[in-house]
C-alpha cells in the first residue's frame, strides 16, 4: 500500500493550483517557501510554476531589495 502526502493534480485542479503558486511566486515567495507552505515538493512547485508560464528568478535572487 502506497501513501502520498498530496493527491496528484490533474486537469482543472492542476491549472488552479499552478495559478495560485504563480501568484505567490510573483509576490516574492521562493519555490522552497511555497513548497513548505503547501506541503508540495520543490520539484512539484517548480513544474507547476513553469506550467503556469512563470519566468523563474535566478538562483539565490530575492524579490526584496538587499540592504548591505
Amino acid at each position: 500500500m502506497s501513501t502520498t502526502r498530496n493527491p496528484a493534480l490533474t486537469g482543472k485542479d492542476r491549472r488552479i493550483v499552478a495559478a495560485e503558486f504563480a501568484d505567490l511566486y510573483r509576490a516574492g515567495s521562493s519555490i522552497r517557501g511555497i513548497a513548505r507552505q503547501t506541503g508540495r515538493s520543490y520539484g512539484c512547485v517548480r513544474y507547476l510554476l513553469l506550467d503556469a508560464g512563470v519566468k523563474l528568478r535566478p538562483r539565490g535572487s530575492s524579490a526584496r531589495a538587499r540592504t548591505h
